[in-house]
């Protein structure tokens, strides 16, 4: 193997971001990914083959007219090794996926290569939120939540007006306020979780079901709407059916026209790869950019912390006071 594609490929090492479009599989763009990062690598030079001594015949003759056979010693290149006869020198290069997006949906898309994988492992155990741009339109319902499945019913929107939408979105984040802070596992009376709420550094400890950290009005042009969410453990399909229970609580239908990530942790969508960015040298760069950055910026997940534990600390700093 050539140390210039050794040396390509360590550059390679890490996580990045790319744009993934409506409509298009997660695995499609994993593997374009990939053939185009083998294609790369596969370009560098390779080294100059490995030479080893040969002794070939030679016929020599003689001043009185004879031959002679005699061997010469010389230095031959080992064909073994030569890039026509071992193929390509990366045939496979593992290509790990993080949060992923349905088919539907559209946004940022995390990826990590070589070692990487493990960063991105450690991202998608972190309790880090993604944020959402949610399109959506009054008066249909649909089996599935979106507008291109099965419709089965029509309902009236005009009554609906801003100030009923913001009231509704207020009510759902309220309760999704109280199943946070019943899933932090934080004691709610000790200072921890009054700075962390300070903070907006509440998060999930463990398993949780999927939680709306936010939830706002971006624009309302009847029937037409879009909203935005931070979330955490969610999947697309539970962001389409919140706005299937915005249409009910207004005495309506709602169905999603289009869901789009706009970050996935620190990646947002100014770091996110388009399609015709996908090639070798670009997402060399990304990767060295994301390197020393994501892990600064991803939230610590809360620690766990009961009564008991608060009132000890309580008085031991007491005790330090008195001293």
């Amino acid at each position: 193997m050539g140390s210039r594609a050794v040396w390509m490929f360590r550059g390679l090492e890490g996580l990045f971001a790319v744009y993934k479009p409506p409509g298009v599989h997660w695995k499609l763009i994993r593997d374009g990914i990939e053939t185009n990062l083998l294609k790369g690598l596969n370009s560098a030079p390779p080294l100059e083959p490995r030479k080893q001594i040969a002794f070939l015949p030679e016929i020599r003759e003689g001043s009185d007219g004879s031959t002679e056979l005699t061997l010469t010693a010389t230095r031959l290149p080992i064909l073994a090794n030569h890039p026509l006869v071992t193929g390509p020198q990366f045939k496979k290069l593992h290509v790990g996926v993080g949060h992923r997006l349905d088919a539907f949906s559209s946004g940022v898309l995390v990826l990590g290569v070589g070692q990487g994988n493990k960063m991105l492992a450690d991202l998608c155990n972190s309790q880090t939120t993604r944020d959402y741009t949610v399109e959506g339109e009054f008066g249909l319902a649909t089996e599935d939540f979106s507008h291109t499945g099965r419709l089965v019913e029509r309902t009236t929107y005009d009554h609906i007006t801003q100030d009923d939408l913001e009231r509704v979105l207020g009510m759902i984040q309220g309760s999704n306020q109280k199943a946070l802070i019943t899933y932090s596992n934080i004691d709610l009376s000790s200072q921890q979780a009054y700075e962390l709420a300070v903070k907006g550094s509440l998060y999930p400890h463990g398993k949780s079901p999927p939680i709306l950290t936010g939830l706002r009005c971006l624009s309302f042009k009847p029937p037409y709407f879009t909203l935005e969410m931070q979330c955490v453990n969610e999947t697309q399909r539970v962001l389409r059916r919140v706005v299937h229970e915005v249409g009910l609580e207004l005495r309506s239908t709602a169905v999603c026209t289009g869901v789009r990530r706009t970050r996935d942790g620190p990646f947002s969508l100014q770091a996110a790869l388009t399609h015709k960015h996908w090639s070798f040298p670009e997402i060399t760069e990304a990767i060295r950019q994301s390197q020393f950055s994501w892990r600064k910026r991803t939230p610590k997940e809360p620690q766990p912390q009961n009564k008991n534990t608060e009132k000890v600390r309580m008085k031991r700093k007491g005790a330090a006071g008195q001293d």
